[in-house]
């Protein structure tokens, strides 16, 4: 009987040292770009097309009001492998926004843009864990997440981070110029950062500031992210926060965040007015009752989802249109 519950002990503890020898091996993909490893391509998925032709062009034949970058959250594996919640909230954004270019094609979670089922040598466990995510058992799938939430750690860890972010940049920078992006001209340019991607969004800033006339904006959906120099590089950084979003106590784990660490680069942005902190009433991280969720309010109110594009599109038309109301 000891000896059976011996073997159920050293489950969880052989799971626990699995994910730390992870854990330790998650820098060496950010090192080994910033060694040329990898050497200088920076991969687009085959659907996309080559020269400068969008994806999804603006509906009208003048130059762009504004460029909005969309960063999926953490249960990603390529620029293309969207949840229908996230392709219903873009293809809604489109439509309220007809001016605007919205991109979506960006795999945040690479320092080269590589889908994890394009990986040489794991791809054949990445598409495993993905159809396992699609078809069960769901506990496989969450691979993804856990793999993708350790590059978020890397992104908000002070020495590896700045690599990290740099290498963002550049993939992001890439993406918008084949969409007829002109560095020189000062059309502003929006990170949406769902999730986890939050952090990767705002970690980006800093370089992009350096590489573009445009004024950027960080648009955090329900973002998970730490207190980062691109925070007061931005010109300036909305978070959405649902008021039933559980997934917000990670803020509790960076101590950027902590309301008396006045020094800090979140603290120091809210002071100086750069950083909205905007609630959504009643919604959580994920689901039908998240942010992207389609259901109707039991009241009879417009839809979380219909709320958040609202929201959103407020915060471009602001930034775009003179005299245009800001968000609350």
């Amino acid at each position: 009987m000891f000896t059976a519950w011996n073997d159920l002990l050293l489950l969880p503890l052989a799971a626990i040292i699995i994910f730390l020898f992870w854990a330790a091996l998650t820098p060496f993909e950010t090192l080994g770009w910033w060694a040329g490893w990898f050497g200088d391509s920076i991969y687009h998925d085959a659907t996309s097309t080559e020269g400068s032709i969008p994806l999804h062009p603006p509906t009208h034949a003048a130059p762009a009001r504004a460029y909005v970058l969309f960063l999926s959250g953490i249960g990603r594996v390529s620029g293309q492998t969207l949840s229908y919640r996230e392709q219903g909230f873009l293809d809604r954004l489109r439509q309220r926004l007809p001016g605007a270019v919205v991109i979506d094609n960006i795999f945040p979670y690479s320092v080269n843009n590589l889908a994890l089922t394009g990986q040489p040598i794991f791809a054949r466990l990445w598409q495993w864990a993905l159809q396992r995510k699609l078809e069960g058992p769901a506990l496989a799938g969450y691979l993804i997440n856990t793999r993708n939430m350790l590059q978020v750690a890397i992104a908000a860890d002070k020495r590896y981070g700045p690599i990290y972010n740099q290498a963002m940049a550049e993939v992001m920078l890439d993406t918008i110029m084949r969409y007829d992006f002109d560095p020189e001209r000062p059309v502003p340019i929006f990170l949406i950062g769902y999730s986890g991607a939050g952090q990767i969004a705002i970690g980006a800033v800093t370089y992009l500031r350096e590489w573009t006339n445009s004024p950027i904006y960080v648009i955090s959906l329900g973002g998970i992210f730490s207190s980062d120099p691109g925070l007061l590089a931005a010109d300036h950084v909305y978070h959405l926060w649902g008021t039933k979003d559980k997934a917000q106590i990670w803020r509790l784990l960076m101590p950027g965040r902590w309301s008396w660490l006045a020094t800090s680069e979140w603290n120091r942005a809210l002071r100086q007015g750069r950083a909205t902190i905007i609630r959504m009433e009643g919604m959580g991280h994920t689901g039908r009752g998240g942010y992207l969720g389609r259901h109707p309010a039991p009241d009879g109110g417009p839809s979380h989802i219909e709320r958040t594009v609202e929201t959103i599109a407020a915060i471009i038309e602001q930034a775009t249109t003179p005299n245009a109301t800001p968000p609350t």
